[in-house]
């Protein structure tokens, strides 16, 4: 059965998250993906640990749990790109590949002649898919950017974590790099349009991804409650800014979150909290009323949650159909029946380390699913392959590349 992406293939001289999450996308909807990473070293988070996955081998381990969650499905040769010779070589594997993705420093790969003037010359269909912290023009384009630093000056800081008067207030960043995730989905997306373009113009193009612009899209709500009233967000912990109530709340033995959504909801909740005399009070009938007077209301339901444990809560609300849940920590979020019954936890098979966990796509094709066969490679492990197979190198070949440190 074939894969939605199976006619694409696809270089990737990217590393770290933002350029390889994308390029895993795509390998899990049946793209080629042919990893360049430089010898001896590769992808800087090869090296991000601990932890790092136990080597069968008795090896020292050099698999970082890290590289391994952005990286399946995916071929991996080195190349050394400084070279005259590494340079040829990609300029040889682009005139087979329909895109490729690149997160180096602005202007830095013209020297190398691999940018995208130089390699659209070469194959005037490709889809060259450029990822930077600011993008490829502007005062900010030669700066380096990455995730932590890029949700600080985004703004998604600013409206992350309690406020500042409260204990513990004052900015947090997302506990996961989420401005790379969302730049690499960001990044799926528009490769994809491309591809759809090119089957009409018959040509490719240059795409210009910054994190910098993704995290201020992604601000969505947030940037237009600022736009609209002219009033500048700001943090409230773990209350929306924009429904009432819509949050954690203490119960007798932990936390639970609320999530109500509409008035009905609203309505729900206070028959099982016996308090249905909030109902008829014109302050918090609407969720429109309760914004305005949230201060209010959260402090008369937070007295009532807190009376009872989180079981009752739980078991009681889901019940009337009032939207609430618990807060998980990782291992449970595994245990969870739901995650379970979903098959998101999965395992690969690796040359070196037996089987390799991996978290699988959430996207479930009725016709074409999708198909894990490629544990995250070893550091070159397809080097051989790949410039035998694509470019008919012999061993010969392969070999002086070698002994002058090409590959």
């Amino acid at each position: 059965m074939s894969s939605p992406l199976s006619h694409i293939r696809v270089l990737e001289l990217s590393r770290i998250l933002a350029g390889p999450w994308a390029g895993q996308m795509l390998a899990d909807l049946g793209a080629e993906i042919i990893k360049v990473e430089k010898p001896i070293q590769g992808d800087d988070t090869r090296h991000w640990g601990p932890p790092y996955l136990n080597n069968q081998q008795s090896e020292a381990p050099t698999e970082s749990a890290y590289f391994l969650s952005a990286n399946r499905g995916k071929r991996s040769i080195t190349i050394d790109i400084r070279q005259p010779k590494g340079q040829a070589i990609i300029h040889q594997l682009i005139e087979s590949c329909d895109v490729l993705i690149e997160n180096f420093k602005v202007g830095s790969l013209q020297k190398y002649h691999l940018d995208y003037a130089s390699l659209s010359a070469i194959n005037p269909q490709l889809i060259y898919c450029s990822i930077t912290g600011f993008g490829q023009n502007g005062p900010y384009a030669q700066r380096a950017g990455y995730d932590f630093l890029l949700q600080g000056m985004g703004g998604l800081m600013s409206v992350t974590g309690e406020p500042d008067h409260l204990p513990g207030g004052g900015p947090q960043k997302v506990g996961v790099a989420l401005t790379d995730i969302l730049t690499g989905m960001y990044a799926t997306t528009a490769i994809q349009a491309a591809i759809i373009e090119r089957e009409k113009s018959r040509l490719g193009q240059h795409i210009d991804l910054a994190l910098l612009d993704v995290q201020v899209a992604c601000l969505a709500n947030q940037a237009m409650n600022y736009l609209v009233s002219d009033e500048t967000p700001k943090r409230m912990g773990n209350a929306h800014p924009n429904i009432v109530p819509y949050q954690t709340f203490q119960t007798a033995d932990g936390f639970i979150i609320l999530t109500i959504g509409n008035d009905s909801q609203f309505a729900g909740f206070c028959e099982v909290a016996q308090c249905q005399a909030l109902i008829q009070d014109p302050r918090f009938t609407t969720n429109q009323a309760r914004v305005r007077n949230r201060e209010i209301v959260i402090e008369k339901l937070a007295n009532i949650i807190q009376a009872k444990d989180s079981e009752f809560w739980l078991q009681q609300l889901e019940t009337k159909g009032v939207p609430c849940g618990p807060i998980n920590d990782i291992a449970q979020v595994f245990e969870n029946p739901q995650i379970k019954h979903r098959k998101i936890l999965g395992e690969l098979t690796h040359p070196k380390n037996g089987k390799v966990p991996t978290i699988k796509n959430p996207i479930n094709f009725s016709r074409t699913p999708i198909v894990y066969n490629q544990a995250p490679p070893n550091l070159g492990e397809h080097t051989e392959d790949v410039l035998t197979e694509l470019l008919e190198y012999d061993a010969s070949a392969i070999n002086k590349l070698r002994q002058s440190n090409v590959i």
